[in-house]
């Protein structure tokens, strides 16, 4: 009796980025690959049978840490939710590390640029009229910052903005979509307190997280694995309350008799 051939492996050509902070180059390699099978998980069969000191951040291997952010096929991915299956098995799936942070090693990146941005941004600042389980919300402002907190900081928005990913100088100034929907969140949250002790966040915004830098192209929307939509509900409408802040001339004409007033 014949066996029938096993249609669901196949050997998938791979080009992976080895190297370090002095420079590299791609390495092409020829694996297995079985059905329902990650990228994560050909990574993984590369280093258990031809590269054992290829170097690769991961941790939950379900879409929740993001810890496995790189580039596959130039567009920035979670290594752990790309499917094989949405490649054509004679095509070369080209694995990279992601371009807007400097190289440690291999896929392994240097993201503390992110974690410099995110000390930069004031927290929430409580209400001092209510205490810790006094605080009330209506649903709807629940509902708002909700979808930003699912979040899990894999930086895919910060390394597909091109502000960012073409340009390094503009880091300095710039906090990214990450950052800024950090800001947007607070500066909508109905208890957060930070204007009564001076701290305008729209101001700062525009001023001290370059928000001006953003032109709203909608890249961090389209490679978010938490499906946020960063561009549309957070970065617009803190361009709004900005400009809002800055140039209605009533808002204008309420800070100025508050300041004399004071």
């Amino acid at each position: 009796m014949t066996t029938a051939p096993d249609t669901t492996s196949y050997d998938a050509h791979f080009k992976v980025w080895r190297g370090d902070v002095d420079g590299g180059g791609l390495e092409d390699f020829t694996v297995e690959v079985n059905e329902g099978e990650v990228v994560l998980d050909i990574i993984h069969r590369l280093q258990a049978t031809q590269a054992p000191d290829l170097a690769v951040r991961w941790n939950c291997k379900a879409g929740k840490c993001g810890s496995c952010s790189a580039e596959i096929n130039g567009r920035p991915r979670l290594l752990c939710m790309t499917r094989m299956s949405v490649f054509d098995r004679a095509e070369t799936v080209t694995v990279t590390p992601l371009r807007a942070f400097p190289v440690v090693r291999d896929l392994v990146t240097d993201v503390g640029f992110n974690y410099q941005k995110a000390r930069e941004v004031p927290a929430f600042v409580p209400p001092q009229e209510l205490a810790p389980g006094e605080y009330r919300m209506q649903q709807e402002d629940v509902g708002r910052s909700q979808e930003f907190r699912k979040c899990i900081e894999c930086f895919l928005c910060q390394d597909t903005c091109h502000v960012v990913r073409d340009h390094e100088e503009n880091k300095t100034a710039f906090a990214g979509p990450r950052f800024l929907m950090r800001v947007a969140e607070l500066d909508m949250h109905p208890l957060d307190a930070a204007d009564r002790q001076g701290l305008d966040r729209r101001s700062t915004a525009q001023d001290e997280h370059g928000l001006g830098y953003c032109n709203i192209t909608k890249c961090c929307t389209e490679v978010c694995p938490e499906s946020i939509r960063i561009t549309d509900n957070a970065l617009i409408p803190l361009k709004e309350r900005a400009a809002d802040r800055k140039y209605d001339p009533l808002v204008w004409l309420g800070d100025k008799i508050r300041r004399r007033r004071g």
